[in-house]
């Protein structure tokens, strides 16, 4: 308990100390009272110290908390018993009077049981702001706490890792190797040569041998006796006369003395009991030249090939557990190659993308958790190279994969694999029609379609409204991309669906079914703008009942009305808007016209209206003046919009221009699409009726007249 209240006027908290052992551990305990008589019984928090441990503990609410003593030091908000009404920042010295130890004897017990085994992080000890040598003591703890967390966090990864490289079998290099020759690169080989008159020497890389041969008859009788070989072509096929191995001829100059190819490979094995492990292998193959130097400068030598391979990746599947990618780096430092259970960072972290996939895979597979997958059906339907990492990921996240891999539906994983999740409306469902969210009759004719994703989302639309279309409408449908259009439930409110297909196809000038990529894009691009008009006329308020407004003779005439209606109804709403919001504009015109009103035989210049006029004049010359910064500006004063045109056509917007209300000066002037119209020439016009406003009338000193007949500028009267 407080023995007594402190005696200090300022002091609104008082805390007192004592030593405790308990379970034979020394604890040190701080509990700091309000400092009054009321309170001297229970502790507003009470704070417990071990030598590698703390807690404080609220009597009130009798919650048991982490939270250091000074949470938010930086503001000077408050201590960690701080009422929460206390939230203006307090300086160490009103702290530290408002909050104290008790006694001298509580100063010596918090400084000796507190002392930090590093002082280096400790807070030198102060009387006053006691509470920071308390925090230095938390702030140790924390972090040997979390250093030893991490410790034996890495503890468990490297133990994991090993034993998971102790589990993995032997990588079959040979096997790779030579899958990767017979099926990836070919078994093809290079042909090196260069020509001199009717023959050509030539390095051949599998044989590795040079020799020179005929590729032109000769007119003599010993040439009949000449190794021959066909003309060599670059990026030709041949035969290469020593080996008889087919290559593809390179000239000798074009060798580059290194070509080279590369692919991936994964191979799958069975992992401790049912895992499965996928095995991520980079293959390369190159083709070298070996010249030396002769007579006639660089001659050929020798020819090989080179194939090689590495492990850059090893993918873990196990039931029930997270999958487990472990990575092949390099230590630059020392050499050395190891396994990291960690990708790198920022642009050189290690990608896994698709490749071949050996067949002893799936051999593999069929001992393991996986092997109702369906993952070589699935590679199977694919065309080209595929990454199963992805394909087995989804498949542990969305089992029902499986299912619509043997139903045919390709297309739809596809999308799946690709984390595209928003074709399914049910992941939780069991059965396919539920799962894509489309009726159970429609799942043959997706089966039929082979999931074809754009036939899926008419099928989902067909659903979602209610209706029951026929498989041909669906299929017209997904040919125009209705599903990518979004509803077209404005059109079927006013017309059935055959008949919105036969307007479609009429309007389109292309039939339904023809393949042709052409006729296919002007459908879908015919149908957006149809459904595009029918809604803006739904909008606006048109009898749609009228066949008139619903089926217009010309749609992109009648499209493009109802764009340009659409976009005055909004204008409309704009000005309206801004009009209330920049009332000062219209107020004060007739005095900034008195202002800043000019006109000369050819052109005028004046102020803007109302708020109306600045956003009618940005839009019809495409420029921002309309935005709120330029109304709020000139609605305030600080600078005002001219408007500049022609003499004999007052009302047609031609420049715009913005100038300072004190200072005169012309802040930025455009015409249309933020051009500059005849830049010289009204440059120097605005030049001149700066001038003319910074002089004023009276220092002109001369009539309008005289003054026109000089070329100067001068009010209009």
């Amino acid at each position: 308990t407080l023995p007594a209240v402190h005696r200090g006027k300022t002091v609104k908290y008082a805390a007192v100390t004592a030593i405790r052992k308990i379970s034979g551990e020394q604890h040190l305990f701080i509990e700091v009272y309000r400092n009054r008589k009321d309170s001297r019984d229970i502790p507003v928090v009470r704070i417990a110290f071990t030598k590698k441990d703390f807690g404080n503990y609220f009597p009130e609410s009798g919650v048991w908390t982490r939270g250091k003593i000074t949470e938010n030091t930086w503001s000077r908000c408050g201590l960690l018993w701080r009422d929460k009404e206390e939230s203006v920042p307090k300086s160490d010295k009103t702290l530290a009077e408002e909050n104290v130890l008790y006694s001298a004897a509580d100063k010596k017990r918090v400084r000796r049981f507190l002392k930090t085994q590093k002082e280096w992080k400790q807070a030198v000890w102060n009387d006053g702001t006691w509470w920071e040598y308390v925090a230095g003591k938390q702030k140790e703890i924390i972090e040997e706490e979390n250093s030893a967390r991490k410790i034996r966090e890495l503890e468990r990864r490297i133990a994991a890792l090993k034993e998971r490289q102790e589990n993995t079998g032997e990588l079959p290099e040979q096997e790779i190797l030579g899958y990767a020759d017979t099926i990836i690169f070919r078994n093809r080989n290079i042909i090196f040569y260069r020509k001199h008159g009717a023959r050509a020497t030539l390095a051949c890389s599998k044989c590795g041998g040079v020799t020179d041969a005929r590729w032109r008859k000769g007119q003599s009788y010993e040439s009949q006796f000449e190794r021959t070989v066909e003309e060599p072509v670059e990026n030709h096929y041949g035969i290469c006369p020593m080996c008889r191995e087919t290559g593809i001829f390179v000239p000798q100059g074009r060798a580059g003395r290194m070509r080279r190819q590369e692919s991936h490979i994964f191979l799958g094995q069975q992992y401790k009991d049912t895992g499965f492990v996928l095995r991520y292998v980079q293959v390369e193959k190159e083709w070298l030249l070996e010249e030396s130097c002769g007579e006639k400068g660089l001659e050929m030598a020798g020819a090989y090939e080179k194939l090689s391979g590495i492990e850059i990746a090893r993918v873990y599947f196990e039931p029930g557990k997270k999958v487990q990618k472990d990575y092949h780096k390099h230590n630059n430092y020392t050499g050395e190659d190891f396994w990291d259970d960690c990708n790198l960072y920022g642009s050189n972290n290690i990608n896994i993308g698709p490749g071949k996939i050996m067949p002893e895979t799936f051999e593999a597979m069929e001992q393991t958790f996986l092997r109702y997958s369906a993952m070589k059906g699935y590679c199977r339907a694919e065309t080209g190279e595929v990454n199963p990492v992805d394909y087995l990921e989804r498949y542990m996240r969305t089992p029902q994969i499986e299912m619509l891999v043997k139903m045919g539906l390709t297309e739809v994983v596809s999308k799946l694999v690709k984390c595209h999740y928003g074709i399914v409306q049910n992941e939780d469902a069991k059965t396919p029609d539920t799962f894509l969210g489309i009726r159970k009759e429609r799942v043959k004719q997706l089966i039929r379609g082979k999931g074809n994703t754009d036939i899926l989302k008419v099928m989902q639309m067909e659903k979602r409204m209610g209706q029951r279309w026929t498989d041909i409408q669906v299929e017209h449908l997904a040919e125009i991309g209705a599903g990518n259009h979004g509803s077209i439930s404005t059109a079927l409110t006013y017309m059935n669906i055959q008949r919105f297909l036969n307007r479609v196809a009429k309007y389109a000038a292309c039939e339904y079914g023809t393949g042709c990529s052409t006729a296919v894009s002007r459908l879908q691009d015919t149908a957006g703008r149809y459904i595009d008009y029918l809604e803006m006329r739904h909008v606006l308020g048109y009898d749609m009942t009228n066949t008139v407004y619903l089926f217009p003779r010309d749609l992109d005439v009648a499209h493009g009305k109802m764009v340009e209606e659409s976009n005055r109804k909004e204008a409309d709403a704009r000005i309206r808007e801004a009009s209330d919001r920049y009332p000062l504009i219209r107020k004060h015109y007739r005095q900034y016209r008195r202002q800043f009103y000019f006109e000369d035989g050819e052109f005028l210049i004046r102020p803007a209206r109302d708020a109306g006029e600045i956003i009618m004049e940005g839009k019809i010359l495409h420029h921002c003046v309309g935005g709120d910064k330029y109304l709020s500006s000139h609605n305030n004063g600080n600078s005002i919009i001219l408007f500049l045109r022609f003499m004999d056509e007052p009302e047609v917007a031609y420049i715009t221009v913005e100038i300072g209300t004190e200072s005169k000066n012309i802040i930025q002037w455009y015409g249309a699409h933020d051009g500059k119209p005849d830049k010289e020439r009204m440059q120097k016009w605005l030049d001149a009726y700066v001038t003319r406003l910074k002089c004023g009338l009276e220092a002109a000193g001369q009539d309008r007249a005289q003054e026109a007949g000089q070329g100067i500028l001068m009010p209009a009267i």
